[in-house]
C-alpha cells in the first residue's frame, strides 16, 4: 500500500494475475463501463498504434500527421468508446521524457479516471522497473497541512505485457517509488515536527514494519559515552536532544554489511555562523540524507532481499546560542583527531565525521555517505546530478552504473592529494572549511580522513535532493533510486 501518494498500486496480471492480451484489456474495460465504473484511459508508444487499432478500429481514424512527435504525447477522448487513449514517444531515460510522463498520469487524475491501461515492451527489466517507479512518485502528494485535500482518483494502472521476466521488476520499481514518497514525506515536514526524536520514532516505525530491522537509538548521555564530540557540538546550541539512530537489516546473506550514513541536521540556521534570512529558508530539507537511509529501509522492510544493510544516522539541529560552537573552536572527534572549527555553518561534516568513524565498527564492505553539504554542489550541478566523491575506483564505477541504469545522475569529483593542503589548521589537526575555492571537494577530503579502513563514497546532493523554485519548492526523494538500484545489482535482484 502506498502510504504518502496516491495512486494506490499497479497490476500486472490477466484475471488478476498476467494480463498479456488486448483483448483481455477490452474486456476488462467493457466489464467495468457496465459496473458504471469511472471513465478508463489506454496508454501506448505510438508504435503500438496498429495493434491496438485492431481491437479498437476508431483509432484507424487518427491521421499519421496526428501521431505524437518525438519526446511528446497526445490524447483523444473517444466517447463511442467510453475511453481516453494516450499515444506518446516518450523516452523515459531522459529526465525531460520522465515529466511528460509523470503528466499524462496527473492529467488522467485530473478527467477523474480510476483505472488505466499501460501497454508496454521492455528491452530489459531496468526499464520495467523505472517505468512503475516514475508512475509510482508521480501521484505523490505532500498535503499533511492543508485544510483541503485533493483526491487522486486515479487508483490503478494494468500493465499490460508478455515478458514473464518482467512482473518482479514492476514490483521493486513500485516499492522504490513508493520509498521515495516515504523519503519526500518525512524531508517536507516541518521542523518544529520533524525533530531528532521524530526521526527516530520514524525508523523505530520501521522495525515494527519488519522484525528482520532492528533499531537502536543513543541520547545525549550515550553519544558522549562514546566520545562523539564533534557531533555533539553542533547540537549545542538547540534545546532538541540529538539523537543517534542506527538500523541493522539482515537476511540470508554472510557478505560484510553495506553501511549508509545520512546527515540528520533537522534544521539548519547556520549556527553562530548565522545564515542571511533569504538562505535559511528550506534548511528543513538538510535532514534529507537521513530520509534517504530510512527510505532504504522502507524498500528492504517490504521487498526483503538476501542482503546485509546498516543505516546509520546523526541528528540535531544547529542552532546559535550561548552554548553553540563558535568560530575558532577545537573539538575532538570521536577518532581522536581534532578539528578547529572555522566556520559553525560547516556543521554536515562536523556530525558525518564521528558516524563514519562509528561505521568501522560493522567491518563494512562499502560506507556510502549521503548529506545535504555544500552550496558549492549546488553551484556546479544545479539539481541535474548528485556530486560523487570515493576513495574506491570499484564502488565508484558500481555507483555510477546505478545511476545511468535508474536515471538518478551523479557525477565524479577528484579527491586528489592537492586539496587536502586546503584543510589544514595550524592549530589542530584540519580545519573544517577549506577556503572559497573547490568547497564540495575540501567538504569530502575532511570526511575522507575518518574513512582510511574502508571502501567509501560520499553523496553530495545539496542540489538534487530537493528544489527551491519558490512555491515549488520540494523534495525530490532522490538519491533514493540510485542507491536501491544500487543495491539490486549487489543482492543479485
Amino acid at each position: 500500500m502506498n502510504c504518502y501518494g496516491r495512486l494506490t498500486q499497479i497490476v500486472y496480471d490477466s484475471i488478476r494475475t498476467f494480463i498479456f492480451d488486448i483483448s483481455m484489456i477490452k474486456l476488462s474495460i467493457e466489464q467495468n463501463l457496465k459496473n458504471n465504473n469511472k471513465i478508463q484511459a489506454i496508454i501506448f508508444h505510438s508504435s503500438f498504434f496498429s495493434i491496438l487499432a485492431e481491437q479498437w478500429p476508431i483509432l484507424k481514424k487518427i491521421k499519421t500527421k496526428d501521431y505524437p512527435e518525438v519526446s511528446s504525447y497526445v490524447s483523444w477522448d473517444c466517447i463511442e468508446e467510453g475511453i481516453t487513449f494516450v499515444a506518446h514517444q516518450l523516452d523515459l531515460k531522459k529526465s525531460h521524457d520522465q515529466e511528460s510522463f509523470e503528466k499524462i498520469i496527473l492529467n488522467l487524475n485530473k478527467q477523474k479516471i480510476s483505472k488505466a491501461a499501460l501497454y508496454a515492451h521492455f528491452e530489459s527489466p531496468e526499464e520495467a522497473r523505472l517505468l512503475s517507479r516514475i508512475i509510482i512518485n508521480a501521484s505523490f502528494v505532500f498535503d499533511d497541512f492543508m485544510s483541503k485535500k485533493k483526491p487522486f482518483h486515479l487508483k490503478e494502472i494494468i500493465i499490460v505485457n508478455k515478458q514473464k521476466n518482467i512482473p518482479d521488476a514492476i514490483h521493486q520499481g513500485s516499492l522504490i517509488g513508493e520509498s521515495m514518497h516515504f523519503t519526500r514525506h518525512l524531508a517536507e515536514m516541518p521542523s518544529n515536527i520533524c525533530t531528532p526524536s521524530y526521526l527516530a520514532k520514524k525508523a523505530q516505525e520501521l522495525a515494527k514494519m519488519n522484525k528482520k530491522i532492528q533499531v537502536s537509538v543513543l541520547d545525549h548521555k550515550e553519544i558522549k559515552a562514546l566520545k562523539m564530540n564533534s557531533f555533539l557540538s553542533v547540537s549545542k546550541g538547540s534545546s532538541e536532544d540529538p539523537k543517534f539512530i542506527t538500523l541493522q537489516y539482515s537476511k540470508g546473506s554472510k557478505k560484510a554489511p553495506i553501511v549508509f550514513v545520512g546527515k540528520g541536521i533537522t534544521f539548519d540556521t547556520g549556527g553562530n555562523s548565522l545564515k542571511p534570512a533569504a538562505s535559511m529558508m528550506g534548511m528543513k530539507f538538510d535532514m534529507s540524507g537521513a530520509a534517504s537511509v530510512l527510505g532504504i529501509f522502507h524498500f528492504l522492510a517490504q521487498y526483503e532481499p538476501s542482503i546485509s544493510v546498516i543505516g546509520l544516522i546523526p541528528t540535531c539541529e544547529n542552532i546559535p546560542g550561548t552554548n553553540a560552537n563558535k568560530p575558532d573552536d577545537i573539538v575532538t572527534s570521536m577518532s581522536g583527531q581534532t578539528i578547529e572549527i572555522l566556520n559553525t555553518d560547516a556543521e554536515g561534516r562536523l556530525i558525518l565525521c564521528d558516524a563514519l568513524t562509528y561505521a568501522e565498527r560493522f567491518d563494512p564492505h562499502y560506507v556510502i555517505d549521503i548529506a545535504t553539504l555544500t552550496g558549492a554542489c549546488l553551484a556546479t550541478f544545479g539539481s541535474v546530478a548528485s556530486g560523487l566523491l570515493s576513495n574506491n575506483d570499484e564502488l565508484s564505477e558500481k555507483l555510477l552504473a546505478a545511476s545511468k541504469i535508474s536515471t538518478d545522475k551523479a557525477w565524479p569529483l577528484p579527491l586528489w592529494d592537492e586539496y587536502q593542503d586546503l584543510i589544514k589548521s595550524p592549530v589542530a589537526d584540519m580545519a573544517n572549511i577549506g577556503g572559497a575555492n573547490a568547497g564540495t571537494i575540501t567538504a569530502a577530503c575532511f570526511l575522507s580522513r575518518f574513512t582510511k579502513n574502508f571502501k567509501w563514497a560520499h553523496l553530495d546532493v545539496a542540489g538534487s535532493a530537493c528544489v527551491f523554485q519558490g512555491h515549488k519548492r520540494g523534495s525530490t526523494g532522490r538519491p533514493v533510486p540510485l542507491l536501491i538500484e544500487f543495491l539490486i545489482k549487489e543482492f543479485g535482484g
